[in-house]
C-alpha cells in the first residue's frame, strides 16, 4: 500500500506542475497539441487525487456494514478515473484535435520577449514539452519498478499478465497514465517541431487528436481491468491451486468439497472452503486444524485476509 501511495504522489506533483506549464504554453502559442496536453494533464492531477482519496478510504476497518472492509473503494475510485480520463480529457482532446484538423489551427509562430530575450513562442512549447517528458519520465519509472517489484512478488511473467491479474488498481492507473502522458508528449512535441518546420498545420492538429485516441483507448482498458475487480474476481488459477493444495495437504483433511476465493480490497483476499475431515476428529480437534489451516493460508500469501472453512463431517 505504501508502494501505491508513493507512486500516486509522484504523479499528482508532476503532473500538477506539467498542466500550469502546457496551458501557459497554449495562451502563447494557440496550439492543438498544447490545449490537448493541457487537458490531459489537468485530468491526470484530478485523477491522483481520487485515487489518494480511495487509498484513505480503503484503509477504514471492517464494521458491521462492510465486514470485509472498504478495500473495494480502491476498485472505484480507479473506475472513475478511468471515466474521466476518457470522458474529459480524452474526448475534449479529439474534439479539439478534429477541430484543427478541419479549421487549420496550429502553433502560432508569434515571438515573446523574457528578461530582455526575443525568442519563437513554438520554442516555448518544445521547453515545456521537454520538462514534461522529464517529469513523466519519473513517475513512469517510479510506477514501472513498483509493478515490478510485484511481478517478482507473484512471479509474473511480464507486463501483460500483470496488468490483466494485479488487484493493485492503483498502481496500474498510475502506471497506465504515466506511460500515456509519456506518449503524449512525444507525440504533441513531434506535431508542433513538423508543424513549425514545413508551415502545415496538420501535424500539430492530427497530434492533438492522436492524443485523444490514445487517451480514450487506455481509459476503455482500464475501465474493463477494474470491472472484473468491482464484480469480485477470484485470484488468478495458479494462486488459487496452491491455496486449495495447502488446505487438502493439512493432516485430517480428507476432500475439500468447494473452493472460493475473491479480492475484497487490493492487498485482502477472501477464501472460503467446505472441507471434509476425517471422521475420527472430534469437534476440538477439527477447530485446532481449521486455525493451523488458516495461519498456513496467511503465511503463503499475506494478501489473504479473511479465511472461513466449513467442515463437513
Amino acid at each position: 500500500m505504501a508502494g501505491s501511495k508513493s507512486v500516486v504522489l509522484a504523479a499528482l506533483i508532476a503532473n500538477g506542475a506539467i498542466a500550469v506549464l502546457k496551458f501557459g504554453a497554449f495562451l502563447l502559442t494557440g496550439s492543438p497539441s498544447m490545449l490537448s496536453e493541457t487537458y490531459h494533464s489537468i485530468s491526470d492531477t484530478g485523477n491522483q487525487v481520487f485515487l489518494l482519496v480511495g487509498i484513505r478510504y480503503s484503509g477504514k476497518s471492517p464494521n458491521r456494514e462492510h465486514p470485509f472492509g472498504y478495500g473495494k473503494a480502491q476498485f472505484f475510485y480507479s473506475f472513475l478515473v478511468s471515466v474521466l480520463l476518457f470522458g474529459i480529457a480524452g474526448w475534449e482532446s479529439l474534439k479539439h484535435g478534429y477541430d484543427a484538423i478541419l479549421h487549420g489551427h496550429s502553433a502560432a509562430p508569434g515571438m515573446v520577449t523574457f528578461a530582455g530575450y526575443t525568442f519563437d513562442a513554438v520554442y516555448v512549447s518544445v521547453a515545456v514539452l521537454l520538462g514534461a517528458i522529464a517529469f513523466e519520465s519519473y513517475a513512469f519509472v517510479k510506477a514501472h519498478a513498483e509493478l515490478r517489484r510485484q511481478m517478482n512478488e507473484y512471479g509474473w511473467s511480464g507486463l501483460v499478465e500483470a496488468f490483466r491479474t494485479t488487484s493493485d488498481v492503483t498502481t496500474l492507473t498510475a502506471f497506465t497514465e504515466d506511460a500515456i502522458a509519456l506518449g503524449g508528449a512525444v507525440v504533441a512535441l513531434v506535431g508542433i517541431v513538423l508543424t513549425r518546420v514545413t508551415g502545415n498545420h496538420i501535424y500539430d492538429a492530427v497530434s492533438a487528436a492522436v492524443i485523444g485516441v490514445l487517451l480514450m483507448f487506455f481509459a476503455l482498458a482500464l475501465a474493463w481491468e477494474n470491472k472484473r475487480l468491482l464484480l469480485g474476481e477470484s485470484v488468478p488459477a495458479g494462486r488459487e491451486a496452491e491455496f486449495e493444495s495447502i488446505i487438502a495437504d493439512h493432516p485430517g483433511v480428507e476432500h475439500v468439497d468447494r473452493f472460493r476465493t475473491m479480492f475484497v480490497g487490493p492487498t485482502d483476499i477472501l477464501v472460503t472452503a467446505d472441507v471434509s475431515f476425517a471422521a475420527d476428529l472430534d469437534t476440538g480437534g477439527i477447530d485446532d486444524d481449521i486455525a493451523r489451516i488458516d495461519e498456513k493460508l496467511r503465511a503463503h500469501d499475506e494478501r489473504v485476509s479473511f479465511v472461513y472453512i466449513e467442515p463437513e463431517l
